[in-house]
C-alpha cells in the first residue's frame, strides 16, 4: 500500500511537469512568430509614415508614434486576428516617388530634407505624377488639399445657380440745357446800343419782352426809303394804271428790306402809320426763358457777327450720363432712364435715352449718353449731378459670384470643388456682370460648386503643381 502510493505521487509530479514545459514552449513559439512593429507619422500630414521618430519633412512638425500593428506577414490567422492590440491596416498609403524644390522643381531628391535655398524638399506622390493641366487650362493642374489644411486656408464655394439677368446699370451724369431750345441774339445791321432793359445772367424773360435798343444808320435810312415809298405810292394811286402798280411794287420791296433785317411787322406798321423813322429800334426776347450768357454793353458798337444774348428754355433739360464702354451694348435709344438728385433722394425723375455719342472718350473710356427729362417746375438746373439707373431684361442665365472669376490677362478662369479635397482649375467665358455675378456662357454647369473664398492660394497650389509635374517629363 505504501508503495503505490509514492508511485501515484511521482506520476503525478511528471504529468504536471510536462504540461508546464509544453505550455511555456507553446508560448514562446506564439510570441516568436508574432514581432511588433512601432511605426511613427506626421499629425499634420498623416500620410507620411517612418519607421523611426524625427521631424516630419513637409511641415517640420514632431512625429508620434502610432500604436503597435502587427507584421503582415506574421499577423495571426482565424479568430485570432484583431484580438488584443493588434489593428488592421484601414487606410492605403501614399507612394511617394521623389522629393523636389520648390523653388526650382526640375531638382529631384531620393529622400527628404533640405533644398540648397533652405526650403524643405516637398514630396510628389504616384497619383500626381500624370497630368500638368486641368481641362483646357495650360499651366495648371487639378490639386487635392487634405481637409485640415482647407480649414486653415479658409477654402469657401458656393453652388453657380441659373439666375434672372435683370441688368441694371448704375452711372452718374451731368443736367445741361437743351440745345435746341438755347436762343442766340443779335442784329443783322451795324449799330449801337441805345439802351439795356435785361441786365444780367439768369435773368428771367418772356417771349416779346424787350432786351435792348440799337441805333443803326443804315437802318434809319432803310425806313425814309420806306416813307418815301409810301408817299410816292399815295401820289401815283391818281394816276395811270401802270404807274400806280409801279407804286405798290416799290413800297413792297422796301418793305420786306424791313423785314429781312427782322424789323417786326408791328414795327413797320408803325413806320407806316407815323411815316416817321424810328431811330432806336427795340429788339424783343423771341421765346422764353432765362439769360445764359450776355454780352451786350450800353453805347457798345455791334456788328451783324456779334451773339449779344443767349436766351435758354429750361422747360426742358439733357442729362449727360457716363457709360462704360462694356455696357453700351445694353443701352438701345428709346430705352427708359430714371434720375435723382443728391439734393432731393425722394424724387425720381423719369425719362428716356434720346442719343448716344458715337465715339469714346480716351480719358475715362466712357461714352455720352443722353437723357431728355420735362422740367415744367425748374427744378432741375444746368450742372447738377445726377444719378442715371438704366433698366433692361437680358433673360436668364447660369451666374456665379463674381469672386469666383479669376482674371489672368489672356483668359478668364474658377476653380470647380469635386469633392474629398480634390479642386479642378477650369476655363470660362463669362458674359454681363449683374449685381454682384458674373453669367457663365460656357465652362460651369449649373449645380457645380465653384470656389468663392481663398481661390488664389488654390491658383498658387495648382501652378506649383502643374510645374513640378511638367518638369518630371
Amino acid at each position: 500500500m505504501k508503495n503505490f502510493f509514492i508511485g501515484f505521487v511521482l506520476a503525478s509530479v511528471l504529468v504536471s511537469g510536462g504540461y508546464w514545459i509544453i505550455s511555456r514552449h507553446n508560448t514562446a513559439q506564439g510570441s516568436a512568430t508574432s514581432p511588433k512593429v512601432q511605426k511613427y507619422h506626421c499629425p499634420m500630414h498623416p500620410e507620411f509614415v517612418s519607421d523611426k521618430p524625427g521631424d516630419c519633412p513637409i511641415c517640420g512638425m514632431k512625429l508620434v508614434p502610432i500604436e503597435s500593428v502587427a507584421s503582415p506577414d506574421t499577423a495571426p490567422k482565424g479568430e485570432a486576428a484583431g484580438q488584443g492590440n493588434v489593428i488592421p491596416p484601414t487606410k492605403k498609403q501614399r507612394k511617394i516617388l521623389y522629393w523636389t524644390d520648390a523653388m526650382n522643381p526640375g531638382n529631384r531628391y531620393d529622400k527628404p530634407g533640405k533644398a540648397p535655398d533652405g526650403m524643405d524638399l516637398v514630396p510628389v506622390y504616384e497619383e500626381e505624377s500624370s497630368g500638368s493641366a486641368g481641362p483646357g487650362v495650360t499651366g495648371y493642374a487639378p490639386i487635392k488639399i487634405p481637409a485640415e489644411r482647407l480649414q486653415m486656408m479658409g477654402v469657401t464655394t458656393e453652388k453657380a445657380q441659373v439666375m434672372d439677368l435683370d441688368q441694371s446699370i448704375r452711372t452718374v451724369g451731368t443736367i445741361t440745357a437743351d440745345e435746341t431750345r438755347v436762343s442766340h441774339i443779335h442784329t443783322k445791321f451795324e449799330g449801337y446800343i441805345e439802351q439795356i432793359f435785361v441786365n444780367y445772367v439768369g435773368q428771367q424773360v418772356s417771349k416779346g419782352q424787350p432786351i435792348f435798343s440799337v441805333y443803326a444808320p443804315e437802318l434809319v435810312a432803310t425806313q425814309k426809303e420806306y416813307i418815301l415809298a409810301l408817299q410816292a405810292r399815295d401820289q401815283w394811286e391818281k394816276s395811270g394804271t401802270g404807274v400806280r402798280l409801279q407804286g405798290i411794287d416799290l413800297v413792297e420791296a422796301a418793305r420786306q428790306r424791313l423785314a429781312l433785317w427782322d424789323i417786326s411787322p408791328d414795327q413797320i406798321a408803325r413806320i407806316e402809320k407815323g411815316r416817321e423813322p424810328i431811330r432806336d429800334l427795340v429788339v424783343y426776347s423771341p421765346v422764353n426763358g432765362i439769360v445764359s450768357a450776355k454780352t451786350a454793353v450800353q453805347g457798345n458798337k455791334v456788328m451783324p457777327s456779334d451773339t449779344l444774348y443767349d436766351i435758354t428754355d429750361l422747360s426742358s433739360v439733357w442729362v449727360l450720363a457716363d457709360l462704360y464702354e462694356i455696357n453700351v451694348p445694353f443701352v438701345k435709344i428709346g430705352d427708359p432712364a430714371t434720375i435723382s438728385l443728391s439734393y432731393d433722394p425722394g424724387r425720381v425723375y423719369k425719362g428716356r435715352v434720346s442719343f448716344i455719342n458715337p465715339s469714346v472718350d480716351e480719358k475715362s473710356r466712357t461714352v455720352k449718353v443722353r437723357i431728355v427729362l420735362e422740367n415744367h417746375s425748374g427744378s432741375l438746373k444746368p450742372d447738377m449731378y445726377a444719378d442715371a439707373v438704366f433698366g433692361g431684361q437680358l433673360g436668364r442665365g447660369v451666374a456665379v459670384p463674381d469672386s469666383a472669376v479669376m482674371g489672368t490677362g489672356e483668359r478668364e478662369m474658377v476653380f470647380i470643388a469635386k469633392g474629398d479635397g480634390l479642386f479642378e482649375p477650369r476655363e470660362v467665358k463669362t458674359g454681363v456682370k449683374v449685381r454682384g455675378f458674373y453669367e457663365i456662357k460656357k465652362g460651369v454647369m449649373a449645380g457645380e460648386n465653384v470656389v468663392i473664398g481663398a481661390n488664389f492660394l488654390l491658383d498658387s497650389e495648382s501652378k506649383l503643381k502643374a510645374a513640378i509635374s511638367g518638369a518630371a517629363k
